[in-house]
């Protein structure tokens, strides 16, 4: 671990690389979850804001990992107009550098929770590269996944060309989650363990689950290290319709009519999931820009049910440390 660590940080600073980049997802609503929210004292805020145990938020948290490779400057976060109506929102985001919260409209899926935000960051460092992470998941070792992080971040600035992904070696059959089955290694990325995504699948049942941890598969934790201009790019051509969407706000950003083309075009837009409106048919072109980086040894749980969150918190020997006002932070 240690060495791992040495050899990524030698790598990382001893190269003139650009300075990453990156984006917090934080525009979902966790509707799923509120029963368990209010249980919980949480009063309606969504659970990306809530902290479940200790004294930081899921998204406290997000931000404090993401910082040990990405300054603030170069951070960048989605939440979603309504989010801030909740004071514990507001607070939460005040230290957050100006102008890298990006407010949307309205949650529209990850497909266009994941763009607004990249148009502004593109706008401001259009050369860089980008690491994405989810506002939701409960990761253990945290020093461990960054490492693997920063490996993907080493790969993408080797070979821009790729969108890689980190996944994660299940620990048993999870049927809510997405699944990636690796293919060949990419040799002219060794020895960062960087393979070529052989297949998407999303949610499969639990037998096929199995099936797929037994021929390798790992869980999809949809964090992804791509160059922006290149997805923008994919996106053009696998989504033109929300592309034009996007590519029409871009031009606004910055001007007095920026918020009045934000607010019509998300009226006009479909719902679009990234992973599955968008990463699901790019694994299917020949030869397809996805890639992906196993990660292994790192307790991760995407924290979208009551059942994951009690089962990772039990497994880690928290579930004693549950706050009851889980809304209240230090």
């Amino acid at each position: 671990m240690a060495s791992m660590k040495g050899k990524a940080t030698s790598f990382f600073t001893s190269t003139h690389l650009p300075a990453p980049c990156g984006i917090v997802l934080a525009g979902g609503d966790g509707k799923r979850l509120q029963p368990f929210i209010d249980r919980l004292g949480g009063g309606g805020l969504p659970k990306q804001y809530m902290n479940f145990i200790g004294t930081r938020s899921m998204l406290e948290h997000t931000f404090q990992r993401a910082e040990t490779l990405i300054s603030p400057d170069h951070l960048f976060t989605v939440v979603n107009q309504d989010h801030l109506r909740f004071p514990d929102v507001k607070r939460q985001l005040s230290s957050r550098p100006h102008g890298n919260v990006v407010v949307q409209p309205e949650n529209k899926e990850t497909g266009p929770g994941l763009l607004l935000p990249l148009i502004h960051l593109y706008k401001r460092y259009p050369d860089s590269t980008v690491v994405v992470f989810p506002s939701d998941h409960f990761i253990e070792d945290a020093r461990l996944f960054m490492v693997h992080v920063e490996l993907a971040f080493l790969a993408v600035e080797r070979d821009p060309s790729g969108l890689i992904l980190l996944g994660m070696e299940p620990s048993g059959a999870e049927p809510e989650y997405g699944y990636i089955l690796p293919g060949r290694r990419v040799e002219s990325l060794h020895p960062s363990g960087v393979c070529e995504v052989s297949k998407f699948i999303e949610k499969p049942e639990r037998p096929s689950a199995n099936a797929l941890i037994l021929k390798g598969g790992l869980w999809n934790t949809m964090v992804m290290v791509f160059k922006a201009e290149m997805l923008l790019d994919l996106v053009r051509r696998a989504a033109p319709t929300l592309s034009r969407f996007f590519d029409r706000i871009s031009r606004a950003v910055g001007t007095d009519a920026e918020t009045d083309v934000a607010e019509e075009a998300y009226r006009q837009m479909e719902p679009v999931n990234f992973s599955q409106g968008l990463l699901e048919p790019l694994s299917l072109q020949r030869p397809s820009p996805l890639l992906v980086l196993p990660v292994r040894g790192v307790h991760w749980s995407d924290w979208g049910s009551e059942r994951r969150i009690m089962s990772a918190l039990q497994k880690t020997r928290h579930v004693g440390q549950l706050n009851v006002t889980a809304h209240s932070s230090d």
